[in-house]
């Protein structure tokens, strides 16, 4: 691995670590010079890269309001401060609403708007002085209307007012939340689509700039949002999707 920047002292904590995004993000950090606390499900996986990044692997179930807690507590005693939060945990529902089972419905949020609000909840208590950076993930789907996304748009919408709600209340504690909303990228996650020849050319098609993301491209974008030289940048949901979300380019 390329010998990282240590000019940074900057402390991260990053949730859902070893999915696509997550892991790339972790590798952007750490080429930074950051020190780096990662957050995951899979002890294996979460381990494996912990020792090759050289940073600390926490397991944890990130829908555990207690779990999330002491996570975000532990990197702070091991570090001595925590300069900023990702959470990338999430997963992918493709059902319209009459198929979708209660379990499904209440995975679906639980996965990808109770751990936001969780990491913002034990965040915001945690970077009250000297403040910090959340980032938070949406998706395109929440701003647009696809069909059959119904529990993963409604759980994904929750992000965005969480993210601007929580903006407002912790800028003047010096806290900036901000949250980024992806189309189609290709991850472990979306393999399924991203397998499908069909379903992968369609997808595409609805993206102006001719293709799916990549999980880099993502991970820029919060490493970015995450970074202290965007003091000024809070309540943004910056849409990461080839122009999906904002764009018909025919």
């Amino acid at each position: 691995m390329p010998t990282p920047d240590t000019n940074s002292a900057s402390s991260y904590l990053v949730f859902g670590a070893t999915g696509g995004i997550g892991e790339r993000l972790c590798r952007r950090l750490v080429m930074r010079g950051a020190r780096l606390t990662i957050a995951g499900r899979n002890v294996e996986k979460l381990q494996l890269l912990a020792e090759e990044l050289h940073s600390t692997a926490y397991p944890l179930d990130a829908t555990r309001f207690d779990e999330v807690e002491a996570c975000v507590e532990h990197a702070i005693q091991l570090h001595g401060r925590l300069d900023g939060i990702a959470n990338c945990v999430g997963s992918l529902l493709l059902k319209p609403a009459h198929s979708t089972t209660d379990a499904e419905w209440f995975s679906t949020c639980a996965t990808n708007l109770t751990t936001a609000f969780a990491v913002v909840r034990a965040g915001a208590k945690a970077m009250m002085t000297p403040g910090g950076s959340i980032v938070l993930v949406s998706s395109a789907a929440a701003r647009i209307g696809f069909a059959n996304h119904e529990a993963i748009a409604a759980a994904k919408a929750g992000v965005i007012g969480l993210t601007l709600s929580a903006a407002a209340t912790y800028g003047p504690r010096h806290i900036r939340v901000n949250c980024v909303a992806p189309g189609l990228v290709r991850t472990p996650m979306t393999s399924r689509l991203t397998a499908n020849e069909v379903a992968l050319k369609a997808s595409t098609a609805m993206h102006p700039l001719g293709r799916i993301g990549e999980p880099e491209d993502v991970a820029a974008a919060i490493e970015w949002l995450l970074s202290p030289e965007q003091s000024w940048v809070t309540g943004q949901v910056l849409g990461i999707d080839g122009g999906l979300g904002s764009v018909r380019s025919r």
